[in-house]
């Protein structure tokens, strides 16, 4: 029997054991609740492999998030068992496997695993899969438990499953997994003190990748007080690889030992942190949310928290899709806060205000609502369920994004345009183990310029170099071949990978007749005759065709997708008349997109890698006030060739010419003062008493054009052609002649009204809700009730005018006037007009249009 070291058993998650096997041999499967260092990693797959001496022998997958995480659980079981990595205990992550033919327990990424169960759906030889960290989720684990659920229910029901949390929120995994019983271990937990520590100067909200430097330094000068306040090593919290390297940089002189944990970070410095510190000796620890729950770090008894996170976003509009930096949610903010008092009382600094916690989202959103869904969307077609509509998910994918995934997947071919059924050549994208777009890329850049030289430029997509490497995709890519740090390194390996996996006979690439695509011909010159420069662009184009870009101005391109985007001053790229964009961001308050990496490409192999998105034709179009007709050949939104079109089609030219009427209204129109009114009333009537009466507001006269601009339209040629168009002739075509109240337009809406005194007054119909009557007080005298119109539905508002013709008085209740308000306006008035008629009693008076002398006459 193993032995294992003395600590091993005293994990808290020890005491669940018993429970966790009878579930496990009873429905199956079972959901572990185990807050951090309890032991839920490491201890629990040694149990259930029967490397504890008291179990049946079993093999154990272990599903990690990360391969930090993977790496790290393999290597603390070993350790657990006295052995080294690849004996009882191993790993798989891209590109490396350390695993023994004895093996019981292999920790894999959930990406690996993904990949295993295409392979091979019984997952032969595999007693128990743990899906470690699934309070996550990672689109991967969801995409695997799902999968797992479908292998448990038609090919392996004696296929045990576990779903490890974090946290107590297992509900819903407890749901998917069949009403798995949840078995919990309770840590040994011990006090925190939350110390807030808000910035005294204001931050700017992070954007994008963008994170403040204030708020940086900030962390820093709080990272040096908690070493000055408290004992006991400290792990501080930040969002990236980038800000864990400008805090670092400004705690080299502190009395501790920086270390900088992350997914890149060597193998070296991840076993110095989980080693803990010497005696005597203290340690700062900078990392990522990996930190979180995926590894456990001895010796921390302070945290800082930066309070911020990385989250996918998506933006199908523009084709882009990057990390963003966001507010990290409460539950990460108490995940954090408990790693320091895992092993002893501890303190949490916290890098804003208590009033902003409340805020703060209650947990961080499911990656399936945020990410891109092309690798997850085609992992479901070779599941043989396109649209993911069958598979056991805690959150069904947005159909939005599924619908860019299948258009994105459909373009490269990888799946049909009709049934959405996966291809051949989808199936071998998805072998790759890349997005599709970078599996397109290498599988279709492998014949033109070699698999070794495709495979180099793909694992330079990959994972983003450096910003040390430059803007030039050629550049990074001489920089790591020649590269001595741990980004190169990386590189190295997956170059291997990926050059075994685009190495394959003539014609495996091709895809299936029902798809869109096919395998990209680029002209030009022998693969063994281009350059780095024409290489690396080609790749990138390949990958990302709706990014290529063509310059329209001084450092500024047009991307074939509609997005502008600007190289920075004295970048390599600069000059060039098409280039690949690779990476792309829009910084804050900027108009256009920020290239970061993209290489140079020719218009040929513009044309090839964008072909799905050329097009030929003739367009009329609405610019600068008038029609513009031109014969266009156009890759997605660049124009490559323009020449005038003199006969265009009428078709053509009555689409150009809606087009300017819904930019800038009727107003093109011939709009007559009787024409104007006539719209007025009619909106009157609509808003009042409803149909037939017709709405003609502008997007209801652009929703009907066909019923009342027609003959004219048809006939039309141009902006002057449409100011000879009578608007009010057409207007009279939407009454409602058919039923007869058109004739009652007049009567419902006249255009005056008579008043007392004799006169006809215009109605002014501009305010639709009421209309108004203005007239001199003098000619409204003896008239007690207001005058109504659509069938006295609608009173007028009486403006009462001075014999000047200014507004004296606002009413829609005369006689209320009369009684109320007459008597402040005559006292007002009639010393400033006493040539026209004051009566006491005006309700009871001759209403009048002239002067006192005249009507003695």
């Amino acid at each position: 029997m193993i032995r294992l070291r003395n600590d091993a058993l005293d994990l808290p998650v020890s005491g669940a054991l018993p429970a966790l096997r009878t579930a496990l041999e009873g429905p199956g499967s079972a959901v572990l609740c185990a807050p951090p260092g309890t032991g839920k990693t490491t201890l629990v797959p040694l149990a259930l492999a029967g490397l504890l001496g008291d179990a049946p022998v079993r093999r154990v997958v272990v599903a990690e998030p990360r391969r930090i995480a993977a790496r790290a659980a393999a290597r603390r079981m070993a350790w657990l068992l006295g052995e080294k990595v690849g004996e009882s205990v191993g790993y798989t992550v891209r590109g490396e496997r350390v695993v023994g033919r004895d093996a019981r327990v292999e920790v894999v990424t959930t990406g690996v695993l993904l990949q295993r169960i295409q392979r091979d759906q019984e997952l032969a030889g595999v007693d128990v899969v743990i899906i470690d960290e699934c309070h996550e989720r990672h689109l991967d684990a969801d995409t695997v438990a799902a999968f797992l659920v479908d292998v448990r229910a038609a090919l392996r029901p004696e296929l045990r499953l576990v779903a490890a949390s974090a946290t107590t929120d297992a509900a819903g995994w407890a749901r998917i997994l069949g009403d798995a019983p949840v078995v919990e271990a309770h840590g040994v937990s011990h006090p925190v003190e939350v110390v807030w520590a808000p910035p005294a100067r204001p931050v700017r909200p992070a954007h994008g990748m963008r994170v403040d430097p204030v708020l940086l330094t900030h962390v820093a000068s709080v990272v040096r007080r908690a070493l000055a306040e408290r004992d006991g090593d400290v792990l501080c919290f930040l969002p990236g690889v980038g800000e864990i390297a400008r805090v670092a940089g400004q705690l080299a002189d502190v009395p501790a030992e920086v270390l900088q944990v992350h997914g890149r970070a060597p193998a070296a410095v991840q076993d110095s942190v989980l080693a803990g510190s010497a005696p005597g000796a203290r340690r700062v620890v900078l990392a990522t949310s990996v930190a979180e729950s995926s590894l456990t770090v001895p010796g921390v008894r302070v945290v800082v928290d930066s309070g911020l996170a990385r989250e996918p976003r998506v933006d199908h509009a523009r084709g882009l899709s990057a990390l963003t930096t966001v507010r990290a949610s409460q539950a990460s903010g108490r995940q954090r806060a408990g790693r320091a008092g895992r092993e002893a009382p501890g303190a949490v600094y916290r890098c804003w205000a208590e009033a902003e916690d409340g805020r703060l989202p209650r947990f961080p959103a499911p990656e399936i609502k945020l990410a891109d869904l092309s690798a997850f969307a085609l992992q479901a077609a070779c599941w043989g369920d396109p649209d993911a509509s069958g598979l056991a998910l805690l959150d069904p994918p947005p159909g939005g994004a599924m619908a860019a995934a299948r258009s994105v997947l459909t373009a490269v071919g990888a799946v049909s345009p009709e049934s959405g059924q996966v291809t051949d050549r989808g199936a071998r994208m998805a072998r790759v183990g890349l997005h599709p777009r970078l599996a397109r890329a290498l599988l279709d850049a492998a014949p033109l310029v070699g698999a070794r030289r495709a495979a180099e430029v793909v694992a330079l997509l990959s994972e983003e170099p450096p910003r040390e490497y430059g803007d030039d995709l050629a550049a990074a890519w001489r920089a790591a071949r020649r590269g001595g740090d741990g980004y190169a390194a990386r590189w190295r390996t997956e170059v291997r990978r990926l050059a075994a996996a685009g190495a394959s006979p003539p014609g495996a690439g091709t895809p299936d007749p029902a798809a869109a695509s096919a395998p990209t011909r680029i002209p030009g010159a022998d693969k063994h005759d281009r350059g780095d420069e024409q290489v690396a662009g080609l790749v990138a184009a390949l990958a990302f065709p709706e990014r290529v870009a063509r310059q329209v101005g001084d450092g500024t391109y047009l991307m074939v997708n509609g997005t502008r985007a600007e190289v920075r001053p004295g970048s390599a790229l600069t000059g060039a008349e098409w280039i690949s964009v690779a990476v792309a961001d829009r910084p804050v308050g900027a108009g256009h997109a920020r290239v970061l990496l993209g290489g140079h490409i020719d218009e040929d192999a513009a044309r090839s890698a964008a072909a799905p998105l050329y097009g030929e034709g003739d367009e009329v179009a609405w610019a600068d006030g008038d029609l513009v007709a031109r014969h266009i050949e156009r890759l997605g939104a660049v124009e490559l060739t323009v020449r005038p079109l003199k006969k265009p089609a009428p078709g053509l030219v009555r689409e150009g010419l809606l087009a300017g009427l819904k930019e800038e209204g009727t107003s093109l129109l011939h709009w007559s003062q009787g024409a104007r009114e006539l719209r007025e009333r009619l909106a009157f009537l609509h808003r009042h008493l409803g149909a037939p009466w017709p709405d003609v507001s502008e997007d209801a006269l652009h929703a009907r054009v066909d019923e009342w601009l027609e003959p004219e339209l048809s006939k039309a040629r141009r902006r002057a052609d449409l100011r000879r168009i009578d608007a009010g002739q057409a207007l009279n075509r939407l009454l409602p002649w058919a039923t007869g109240e058109a004739t009652r337009l007049d009567a419902l809406a006249p255009e005056r009204v008579t008043v007392p005194s004799g006169s006809r007054i215009r109605i002014d119909y501009a305010e639709p809700e009421q209309p108004v009557l203005a007239v001199k007080l003098q000619e409204m005298f003896g008239l007690a009730e207001t005058p109504r119109i659509a069938d006295g539905a609608v009173p007028l508002l009486v403006h009462l005018l001075s014999p000047a013709g200014r507004p004296a008085a606002v009413t829609a209740d005369l006689a209320s006037f009369w009684r109320d308000g007459y008597r402040a306006v005559r006292a007002e008035l009639r010393g400033r007009y006493p040539k026209h008629p004051w009566p006491e009693d005006p309700a009871a008076a001759q209403a009048t249009r002239f002067t006192n002398a005249r009507l003695r006459r």
